[in-house]
């Protein structure tokens, strides 16, 4: 997410823009994430009055967002005002973490520096809570805090069973500036998979549009031509283990749900215990776990204020790191250069792209007028 006030006094109104790992979520619930202050009731209120926009339209709070978005919201004494008016009701305080809880998740930090955190979230538990999740990374970040004056703030997510590097922003300015880097591109996040069978094409790029399977609630994607969303994925073979499996780096381009997972299902390579997606083919014999076997191995963020930039990799678990081994796989040839941005794939290479575009056909336009006037 990021940020930017207008500058017309008659509308002091904020402007805010849908980050890289808010695409597709309700509005209501990228309040809740980034800003709690504001309560379901303001922000109904706000949709029924027509103060809450989305690029410009008129919205409800169950609708869904996509990132690149522009959020308009009220001013801060907008907020004020509706509170004193309508006070929400109060949240309960988080219970204080036990010992054990704190020194598990200090456990999990593989780098820290006065912007960022970096967790290897272990397989099994979920970044954020939900229905029958009452224990995740959100729920446990005030174990955290250190010298910071409030607990850090997750920028992205990884699935439950999805193990690995997770970035985490000590400040809301931090957070911003993440946010912007997701979105825009400039990040990167290398994934480690271990797959049924081998692609025939070692170096690919997979280009299918990702959307919700109707009848599951939301709850699994697949490849949908007709209604889903852009999803681009790069996948290079790092190792094989004959035609039975073959070791993986993956790259999202884009960040859709389950991206990774319905990929590699699509193209005939399920991740090694990935059922949802891949059935009975995602399971090998021989004495290879039935977990999942995707793992964020790298990301790589410019920090803050010009502060240089983070490139933190994180050990794959001990189920990935034995299927590794069992498989014959050499781990000193896993760790590939990792590819660079092309400009025209940045949010701003995009944005010059389609400005020029533009101005080409308005000079197109002036030339067909300026034949008729001859004519």
């Amino acid at each position: 997410m990021s940020m930017d006030q207008t500058g017309d006094k008659a509308d002091d109104s904020r402007s805010f823009t849908v980050g890289y790992d808010d695409d597709g979520i309700r509005l209501d619930r990228w309040f809740k994430r980034h800003l709690p202050e504001t309560s379901f009731n303001i922000v109904s209120r706000w949709a029924r009055t027509g103060q809450l926009r989305v690029d410009g339209a008129r919205v409800a709070p169950g609708d869904r967002i996509a990132a690149g978005q522009s959020i308009r919201v009220p001013p801060p004494e907008v907020i004020e005002a509706a509170t004193t008016a309508a006070p929400p009701r109060p949240k309960k305080d988080r219970p204080p973490l036990s010992e054990e809880d704190a020194a598990f998740m200090q456990s999990l930090v593989i780098h820290r520096d006065r912007n960022a955190i970096v967790i290897n979230k272990p397989p099994g538990l979920a970044t954020q809570g939900g229905t029958k999740t009452d224990r995740h990374v959100d729920g446990l970040l005030d174990a955290l805090t250190f010298d910071a004056p409030a607990r850090p703030k997750l920028v992205h997510r990884l699935d439950k069973d999805t193990s690995g590097a997770l970035l985490l922003a000590r400040s809301a300015f931090a957070a911003g500036h993440f946010a912007k880097a997701f979105s825009s591109r400039t990040a990167r996040k290398v994934y480690w998979a271990l797959i049924a069978g081998v692609p025939s094409i070692e170096d690919g790029m997979i280009e299918l549009p990702i959307g919700k399977q109707p009848g599951t609630g939301g709850e699994k994607m697949h490849v949908d031509e007709k209604e889903g969303s852009p999803a681009r994925t790069r996948y290079r073979v790092i190792e094989r283990a004959g035609n039975t499996a073959a070791w993986v780096e993956l790259q999202p381009y884009t960040g859709r749900t389950h991206q990774l997972r319905v990929h590699m299902a699509a193209i005939g390579h399920p991740i090694v215990g990935d059922g949802k997606y891949g059935g009975p083919e995602a399971f090998l014999s021989g004495g290879i776990s039935r977990k999942m076997h995707l793992h964020a191995r790298r990301i790589r963020i410019d920090l803050p204020g010009g502060g240089g930039q983070l490139d933190v990799t994180a050990e794959p678990p001990q189920h990935i790191a034995d299927s590794i081994a069992l498989l014959g796989f050499d781990p000193k040839r896993a760790d590939l250069p990792i590819d660079e941005p092309k400009f025209s794939e940045t949010a701003e290479g995009k944005r010059r792209t389609e400005a020029a575009a533009a101005k080409s056909r308005r000079r197109e336009r002036k030339g067909e007028r300026r034949g008729r006037g001859r004519g």
